[in-house]
């Protein structure tokens, strides 16, 4: 049997970043960005080793993906999970999709090359492709009323996944870094967070109102009485909650009263009535656990214009001078 260079170099590069501590989420979008182009350029090519693919079949491999449609192939070969009973089956793939594909190759080549698998970087020169950004969704205050109220706390599940929904709201945390945080992370006299496991391995705290310290004390007592997980947001069992769960669970509750909300989607929401409430973007990157100022103003400064509205009522210059 023919040994396949090229998903030798993937594994290689898939320890170098576990080891580097990455989340799962992100080591397995590298991995099956990593493995789809491996498997294309095989099947077109006949390429099976990573060190002779140049920058000509990475150009070839982003035009197919532009033609092609969505879930129309897998990492592992043709789905098997039926995609094309999914609505958006067949439709384009997006210009963010692409552009993560083509960084997460990029990655891996820049990785070959540091390592000296091989001598010149065959990625160097191609372009990135500028992913869409597209304006995020602000909730009325009336939507984010009815999504809170339709969690029936009376269940232990449900009453968790209500307290990590307002805190996310209330701090603009991950969900990923909540679902790691243990009782003694929460310094209830301060109200502060102390986040341990977030996207830069970087330790940070945020901060939660007077509400949300109410609820929280409330949460703590009620958790404590049937679960003795050190888990801030465990499950019944006590185990650390998972990350799906909770993202379904928002899109259950959020189905019953007409809207489509995510964890990630109540944190940009954070992030956009914090800068109309007058906040600043240095303060919010931090909060947010950004890179920089740059990443944080690139992602959040796309105001819609009924946003502009209410943010110029707040700062109108005449408005506020009696003349």
């Amino acid at each position: 049997m023919k040994i396949n260079e090229f998903d030798l170099d993937i594994d290689r590069y898939m320890l170098d970043c576990t080891a580097k501590g990455l989340s799962q989420k992100t080591l397995k979008s590298y991995e099956q960005a990593l493995k789809l182009f491996a498997r294309y350029v095989e099947e077109t090519f006949e390429i099976t080793d990573s060190k002779k693919v140049g920058a000509e079949h990475l150009r070839s491999y982003i035009r197919d993906i532009e033609q092609r449609g969505k879930y129309e192939i897998s990492a592992s070969g043709k789905p098997k999970n039926y995609p094309e009973r999914r609505q958006d089956y067949g439709k384009q793939v997006s210009k963010t999709t692409i552009a993560n594909y083509v960084r997460n190759i990029k990655a891996y080549y820049s990785y070959l090359y540091q390592e000296r698998l091989i001598r010149t970087n065959p990625m160097k020169d191609v372009k990135s492709v500028k992913p869409e950004r597209k304006a995020k969704i602000m909730l009325e205050d009336n939507e984010l009323n009815l999504f809170f109220r339709s969690f029936d706390v009376t269940k232990f599940d449900q009453y968790r996944d209500w307290i990590i929904a307002r805190v996310i709201f209330d701090t603009g945390s991950r969900i990923s870094e909540l679902s790691a945080t243990v009782d003694a992370d929460y310094d209830l006299r301060n109200n502060a967070i102390l986040l341990r496991e977030t996207k830069n391995n970087k330790q940070r705290f945020v901060y939660f109102s007077d509400k949300t310290r109410r609820h929280l004390k409330s949460w703590l007592n009620y958790k404590d009485r049937y679960s003795n997980s050190a888990y801030t947001f465990p499950t019944l069992h006590g185990n650390r909650v998972k990350i799906e769960g909770v993202e379904r669970s928002f899109r259950l509750r959020a189905r019953d009263v007409g809207l489509h909300v995510t964890p990630h989607l109540l944190r940009n929401n954070f992030a956009k009535r914090y800068l109309i409430n007058g906040g600043d973007l240095a303060t919010l990157s931090r909060l947010l656990g950004h890179a920089s100022v740059e990443v944080t103003a690139s992602i959040y400064l796309d105001f819609a214009d009924k946003e502009i509205m209410q943010k110029y009522r707040q700062h109108s210059p005449l408005q506020n001078l009696d003349v």
